[in-house]
């Protein structure tokens, strides 16, 4: 049976998201010319920039004219140039994800955006429907993930649906808001965005302005901050529920389905088969209050898909939940060991020099151009010593079967839970001081995003279980193995 054969439009409304995008691209391009041309010649700019929106507008009617799909023996044929005709047949097979996502405008009209993405999938999702009915979305996904079911899967999902599912509360998404690192983010962006504003403010109002808040007493000057910290914070908050609004993520058989998000819903589906690591996160504010994120390393995925270097999995959850957690999610990874094997305390100076020497000259610093500020080079040699330790206190790892577990620090503790067959590369390193020490590197490396490499490092380990990690990665540890089931055998 053909269902969906004849070749079909996209919403006529794709035009002006296709518009948009463009106007987006451009914007920089429209700024530089309105600074250049806003004293002389700004009549003809507005002319100019008219026109070529005329243009754009034009160009995109005619592509969404020539922009046709259609389900086909088993592919989704998608025929699209205006001057130029492409076709482009997505095979059903070769299909990984499919994913609906809605904008606000998107969600006025009903509509939604589809982004089909394969295992060859770049930068650029493999297909892209910019816009079509909420309908003829679930309709096409559906279509493009039927397959032939035998008779005893027909009667199973004719059973009532009883996936194992996760949603996350309001106290949850309130708290992931308050304790998240967006807060640093959207402070660094107000400092940037006003040191490019800064240039057209007229130099009076600067100066009044300036006069204006130096004629403040100190308390109402720190007020002032304080204020401005707490509307960080909240945008912080506000930034978390939005994006994170409606969490759910359900486990169907051979893949997980997300949906998130209340101004822009998003729909993403991950394959179980491109899970490369799943890993647990917990900051340093999170990490004291029992709380950590959970989040999935995916191979392939595309930049138009929108998601973070990493999947989010669930934004806020207690560590004693992650264990059951993965246990209805992802069964395969709920291996979360009780014994960790540590770093040797020979490694202890070596994460603390590291830790401490940045900090160290930022204080020397201090301490030389405002020595009266003595007391902050104390307090930076502090949290530098502090974190230094903590950093060696979390490293270590756990081999379980043919999973090895790795923890480390950078400012947030990380674990990170990776099957043997995932890790593409296993690398040991020593420079002169470690081999003197017996210590070595090891360096794990898997797929990411976009199909680039993901690295993990753990620092000065013994020389001995970096090798005993590397003999379980090569063949002489399979070799080992068999071995040793042969020895049980013959017992």
């Amino acid at each position: 049976m053909k269902m969906m054969s004849s070749p079909r439009r996209l919403h006529p409304a794709a035009v002006f998201f296709n518009l948009i995008k463009s106007l987006r691209e451009m914007i920089f391009l429209f700024i530089l010319g309105f600074i250049t041309f806003r004293e002389q010649g700004f009549l003809y700019f507005l002319m100019v920039a008219f026109f070529i929106v005329i243009l754009m507008i034009l160009f995109h009617a005619l592509a969404w004219y020539r922009f046709t799909y259609r389900v086909e023996e088993n592919e989704l044929r998608i025929e699209y140039g205006i001057f130029i005709r492409r076709k482009r047949y997505i095979s059903k097979n070769r299909i990984q994800s499919i994913d609906l996502t809605a904008g606000v405008i998107h969600r006025i009209f009903k509509l939604v955006k589809v982004q089909i993405e394969t295992a060859g999938s770049g930068t650029e999702a493999e297909g892209s429907l910019s816009a079509v009915t909420l309908g003829e979305g679930e309709r096409l996904r559906s279509e493009l993930k039927q397959r032939k079911k035998s008779a005893e899967e027909e009667v199973e999902e004719a059973e009532e649906n009883n996936d194992p599912s996760f949603t996350i509360s309001f106290k949850r998404l309130f708290l992931a808001g308050s304790t998240s690192s967006s807060i640093g983010i959207i402070l660094a962006f107000f400092v940037v965005a006003f040191s490019e504003i800064e240039q057209f403010i007229p130099d009076e109002v600067y100066s009044n302005a300036i006069d204006w808040v130096v004629s403040l007493s100190l308390i109402l000057i720190a007020a002032f901050i304080v204020f401005i910290l707490i509307m960080i914070w909240l945008l912080g908050i506000a930034g978390t529920m939005i994006k994170y609004g409606n969490f759910t993520i359900t486990n169907r058989k051979s893949e997980l389905f997300i949906t998130r998000g209340l101004l822009e819903k998003k729909q993403i589906t991950i394959p179980l088969n491109r899970i490369q690591a799943v890993g647990i996160q917990e900051s340093m504010i999170r990490q004291p209050l029992g709380y950590a994120a959970v989040f999935a390393e995916v191979a392939g995925g595309s930049q138009e898909k929108g998601e973070d270097f990493s999947t989010i999995l669930f934004p806020m959850i207690k560590k004693t939940e992650i264990a059951p957690f993965l246990q209805e999610i992802l069964p395969g990874y709920a291996k979360l060991p009780e014994v960790w094997e540590p770093l040797p305390k020979k490694a202890l100076k070596y994460y603390l020099f590291r830790s401490m020497l940045p900090f160290i000259l930022l204080g020397a610093a201090v301490i030389w151009f405002f020595p009266s500020f003595i007391w902050l080079a104390i307090i930076l040699f502090a949290i530098s010593f502090l974190l230094g330790w903590q950093r060696y206190k979390d490293g270590g790892f756990a081999l379980k079967g043919n999973m090895l577990m790795v923890k480390y620090r950078v400012f947030g503790k990380n674990t990170m839970l990776i099957y043997h067959r995932r890790i593409q590369a296993f690398e040991k390193k020593q420079h002169l001081m470690h081999r003197r020490e017996n210590l070595a590197t090891m360096e794990l490396s898997i797929i990411g995003k976009f199909g680039a490499g993901k690295h993990y490092k753990l620092k000065e380990m013994k020389v001995s279980n970096t090798d005993e990690l590397s003999d379980w990665y090569s063949y002489r540890g399979k070799l080992n193995m068999n071995k040793k089931d042969n020895q049980r055998g013959m017992k």
